[in-house]
């Protein structure tokens, strides 16, 4: 009846994200958009015709030789007084109807209710499915056991909305029974793997994704090389794909809800997991595990990923609205070093202004953290300026004012773009090269990319580090000369500036090394069923993440301090990493190494969150596909490319799933309408 929309179309609505309900359009903007189409004037008001509300209007049925019965019936959901014409009302009740959540069923209902007195009589059902391409095609017998059931012995009985939609969602898994049964002539209870297809393509279509149609149910040898298909196997496998949404919550249940999508499954341990979901049998079990591994050569061990790819699409399907969203490439194969490059430039300007954002929000506390670093206790001067971080707080906005907490701001501003921005990209792009197919990866992997981002910045680091340090501290000094960025910058030369490298590669390399894996595994345990993560998990994952990170890297963060201030008159000097490492414990003890741990922890904790978080929604809003990996977790369904021809900028409201919804009549109960007014012939 339509293009393949089914699913995709429906990533263009405006969702309320989690609600699962669609925005009313407001009535002026909705009336406006009305007297574009309404063409016929009745009674004083305007109309649109049935034939420009759904080829105009709508966009279907195109064509110059269109079947105006399919016209007509389409139209009749909306026109209730059946009269070929649609009024203002009518038009905005249909705009109503399809912001509610059944609006898939209702719609049905009002398909089939061509009298429109809000009852489905069997006459009415039967001559709407006379006219579909799937009766025609494969005719169902209407006067079944099953017909006579819902319409009673002679057929006479009015069926509600309510009946109706127990109705129809039987009637298609009925359907598919009746397909068997046309083709196992001999009542044998098997069908050869010919006839399997046949069904599948046509009955059961909607149900197939992608790579079950082109590598599994149209290849030959399948199911197994078999020659005939029993009963049993032809409802489980049927049944397997109506609740792949409960197969993937039974795979959860047996990885303990860990959150790990990448755990291996066994048969034996997705079984005893199934047991506590009797509507899983083991002939089930038996058909997902051999089609994961023609897909995905698993050899009895699956991941959530494998699932994906058997897994119907769902009706609705909610994502992150998106301020621009650009497709690169058209297939991963496109990916050249020239895309490559492109996207790293991309992560590298979202990662630039995630770090401003992160450090702007919590430099106070990383002021109050160097000044507790720096403060020397044991020494010769023996003066201790604060007591805590709280009494350092109260000190630097009583003697310098609030701007005194934001000391040395812009250089670290002007430093931590590049910085966060090459850690981010340089991690995700040694992720993206140890990921398999399957998006899988090891946990050594992602240390190993964890590091190589840590070791990585560095570069960046050092020299805003030991700017930045002693801009913090200059404002110890009462009465001292304004100290700027650039005198110490000058002062201390290129070489200078990557003064305590070394112990800035001693923090920053097990710092990502432990934060990035943790994000994984903290996001990946607080996303939802679907592995949808909502921002506010985001921000959760990254505060969570850099309490280890920050806290167990404290002992090389204050050596790194030490090694880049200023020794004032009377204070310790160091002469590198090992030597800072004696002086300090001989002179102050083990506890020093571990001073500023809980500044450090509340001001790294909450700026790699914020950090990570923006780059992360940055990246839902200005999405760019360039035929790589996806950010997890930025979708409540993987969406499917849209196809640009049917965005309609006067589909508002509820008329933004209109399409979706007249699709989903066709791909959920084969409600196929002929598109032309005489067959085409099949193209060879």
């Amino acid at each position: 009846m339509f293009k393949s929309l089914f699913g995709s179309l429906l990533t263009q609505a405006s969702c309320q994200e989690g609600a699962g309900y669609l925005k009313r359009a407001d009535s002026e903007k909705l009336h406006e958009i009305f007297l574009k189409y309404a063409t016929v004037e009745k009674n004083g008001e305007k109309h649109i015709t049935s034939e420009d509300f759904v080829r105009k209007y709508l966009g279907l049925f195109s064509e110059d030789d269109f079947n105006k019965e399919s016209v007509q019936l389409i139209a009749g959901i909306v026109d209730m007084d059946k009269d070929g014409y649609i009024s203002f009302s009518e038009f905005q009740a249909f705009e109503g109807l399809l912001c509610v959540p059944d609006a898939l069923y209702k719609t049905a209902f009002q398909l089939f209710d061509t009298n429109g007195n809000g009852l489905v009589a069997f006459d009415e059902f039967a001559e709407v499915m006379r006219k579909t391409a799937l009766h025609k095609k494969l005719p169902f017998n209407m006067e079944s056991t099953f017909v006579r059931l819902y319409f009673g012995k002679d057929k006479k009985r009015l069926v509600t909305y309510p009946e109706f939609s127990q109705f129809l969602h039987d009637f298609h898994e009925e359907y598919g029974v009746e397909a068997f049964k046309k083709c196992d002539k001999e009542g044998t209870g098997f069908i050869t793997a010919g006839d399997f297809r046949n069904i599948m393509m046509s009955v059961k279509s909607h149900l197939l994704t992608k790579d079950l149609k082109s590598k599994v149910i149209t290849a030959s040898g399948f199911p197994q090389g078999e020659r005939k298909i029993s009963f049993p196997y032809y409802m489980a496998f049927n049944s397997l794909l109506n609740n792949m949404e409960l197969i993937k919550r039974v795979y959860l249940n047996a990885t303990n809800r860990t959150g790990h999508r990448t755990q291996e499954v066994t048969k034996e341990e997705f079984l005893h997991s199934a047991q506590m979901m009797s509507q899983i049998t083991p002939l089930e079990v038996d058909i997902l595990f051999n089609l994961c591994d023609i897909l995905h050569h698993t050899n009895g061990r699956i991941v959530y990923n494998d699932l994906n790819s058997i897994t119907p699409e769902q009706y609705f399907k909610q994502v992150t609205r998106r301020v621009a969203e650009i497709k690169a490439v058209s297939s991963p194969e496109e990916r050249g070093v020239l895309i490559q490059i492109l996207e790293s430039t991309y992560r590298f300007t979202l990662g630039s202004v995630a770090g401003a954002v992160g450090a702007s929000a919590v430099y106070p506390i990383d002021l109050v953290k160097t000044r507790m670093q720096n403060q020397r206790t044991g020494s010769f001067i023996g003066e201790v300026a604060y007591r805590n971080s709280w009494d350092c707080f109260k000190k630097v906005i009583r003697h310098e004012g609030v701007f005194g907490l934001y000391r040395g701001l812009v250089p670290q501003l002007i430093g931590v773009a590049p910085e966060k921005a090459i850690k981010l990209t340089v991690n995700d792009l040694v992720r993206d090269k140890f990921m398999d197919k399957k998006g899988n990866l090891s946990l050594y992997a992602e240390i190993i990319a964890g590091a190589c981002a840590g070791g990585s910045q560095v570069v960046f680091t050092n020299p805003l580090e030991i700017v930045k340090i002693r801009l913090q501290v200059a404002g110890e000094i009462a009465g001292g000369t304004k100290v700027k960025a650039w005198s110490v910058v000058k002062d201390l030369g290129l070489f200078g500036l990557y003064k305590g490298a070394k112990a800035c590669l001693l923090r920053d390399v097990p710092f990502s090394a432990i934060y990035f894996p943790a994000y994984a595994h903290v996001k990946a345990k607080f996303a939802d069923e679907n592995g949808y993560n909502h921002p506010l998990t985001l921000l959760a994952a990254g505060a969570i993440a850099g309490i280890p990170a920050a806290s167990l890297v404290t002992p090389a963060d204050v050596i790194k301090t030490r090694l880049q201030v200023v020794a004032r008159s009377g204070q310790t000097t160091y002469n590198g990493v090992i030597d800072a490492t004696r002086k300090i414990y001989a002179e102050e003890g083990a506890r020093a190494f571990w001073k500023g741990a809980i500044a450090r922890v509340f001001r790294s904790s909450p700026q790699f969150g914020v950090t990570l978080v923006t780059y992360e929604i940055l990246q839902r809003l200005f999405y760019v596909d360039f035929g790589g990996s996806r950010p997890t977790g930025s979708e409540l369904h993987v969406a499917t490319p849209i196809e640009e021809s049917i965005k309609k900028p006067h589909h508002i409201g509820g008329y933004q799933v209109a399409l979706p919804v007249l699709t989903g009549l066709e791909t959920k109960f084969g409600i196929s309408l002929p598109r032309f007014s005489y067959p085409k012939p099949a193209q060879q």
